[in-house]
């Protein structure tokens, strides 16, 4: 059977559509390669040093205060855990006071009216 009017195509073979969008797919996966070979080179040794000195802090604290290292990161996940839930440590206002739940409420707002707005009518 015979092909016409272009309407068949073969399996190994890309039309220019789909080879420009392929094209433009590896070229976006190569530059987010480099973005992140260039980010980690930068980043990743002031990371490593940053890590290292707390170590050193957490094992001055626990030689310091005669506590173990695994209660002392037990502490510290649970200071985390109540963090994350907003309690905090001095003693300012409640996160969720009226006042602070009212600016939440107005970002969630204002995002919202300025996302609807953004977008062009359909």
């Amino acid at each position: 059977m015979a092909c016409r009017g272009g309407c068949c195509s073969s399996a190994g073979r890309l039309n220019a559509d789909n080879a420009r969008f392929l094209l433009l797919a590896v070229l976006i996966v190569l530059y987010m390669l480099c973005g992140a070979a260039v980010f980690s080179a930068i980043e990743l040794p002031t990371e490593r040093e940053a890590k290292e000195r707390w170590e050193e802090r957490l094992e001055n604290f626990t030689r310091r205060h005669n506590l173990s290292r695994a209660e002392l990161r037990h502490f510290l996940r649970e200071y985390e855990e109540a963090s994350v839930a907003g309690i905090r440590v001095d003693d300012i206002r409640p996160r969720w006071d009226f006042t602070g739940a009212f600016y939440f409420v107005g970002t969630v707002v204002s995002t919202i009216v300025e996302n609807y707005f953004a977008t062009p009518p359909e």
